[in-house]
């Protein structure tokens, strides 16, 4: 019998992540996408797209926080020496079996959370060349550095689709050599695991205090910070 032949017989399916995280992460993946689409001649549907991608990229950091165990930050960022640890795994043909992100994994989840802030960030301060399209915070700073900005609004993005690509790879390396599905159980919220984790959810009011949270920063930030 395979290797995988006995996992699946001595596994059981567990609940890993919950509607929040997969919603963020689905989202995102359509809203990054739309947004570099509409960057050139849609620049208003750009605008609103940049907003949603605010409010989403609070929530989850919220969520990294206050939701559930697999959610949390403090469940899967790993120092260096769990990282290396971890490393040293990836030439071996074995299941992964890690509940949630791996500590390499986590990595990546960090710096696209980081980029996606510099991103929406600078995007908030970033002036057209004609100055006919500008962020809403864009009347802070003077129309030169409103433009080096949107330079590096421009640069970031090509950062930001490094690490997708990356992340694209890293999901087909585990498919091919580890032969772990990765991307199953963020559409089903499942996954077969050689035991439960006992990972906990997250009561219903702090996702509600989330969203409300990040849906108000992201409409007042929309604004310009003025009501």
């Amino acid at each position: 019998m395979s290797e995988r032949g006995a996992e699946r017989q001595a596994g059981v399916r567990v609940k890993l992540w919950d509607g929040p995280v997969r919603f963020v992460h689905w989202a995102l993946v359509v809203l990054i996408a739309f947004s570099w689409w509409s960057s050139e001649d849609h620049l208003n549907w750009h605008r609103w797209s940049g907003y949603a991608i605010i409010g989403l990229v609070l929530f989850r950091i919220w969520w990294g926080f206050a939701g559930g165990d697999a959610a949390r930050f403090s469940s899967f960022v790993k120092g260096p020496r769990a990282i290396a640890a971890y490393a040293r795994t990836l030439p071996r043909r074995d299941l992964a079996v890690t509940p949630g992100h791996n500590p390499l994994g986590a990595l990546s989840v960090i710096a696209i959370l980081i980029v996606l802030v510099v991103q929406v960030t600078l995007g908030l301060f970033a002036v057209d060349i004609d100055a006919f399209e500008a962020g809403p915070l864009s009347y802070l700073v003077s129309f030169e550095t409103g433009r080096r900005i949107s330079e590096w609004h421009e640069l970031n993005f090509r950062i930001l689709q490094g690490l997708v690509v990356l992340h694209v790879l890293t999901i087909a390396f585990y498919a091919v050599w580890k032969r772990t599905n990765l991307l199953g159980p963020m559409i089903t919220g499942r996954r077969e695991l050689p035991s439960d984790p006992g990972l906990a959810g997250a009561p219903w009011w702090r996702f509600v205090v989330g969203v409300v949270l990040a849906a108000g920063a992201a409409w007042l930030l929309s604004k310009g910070l003025r009501l």
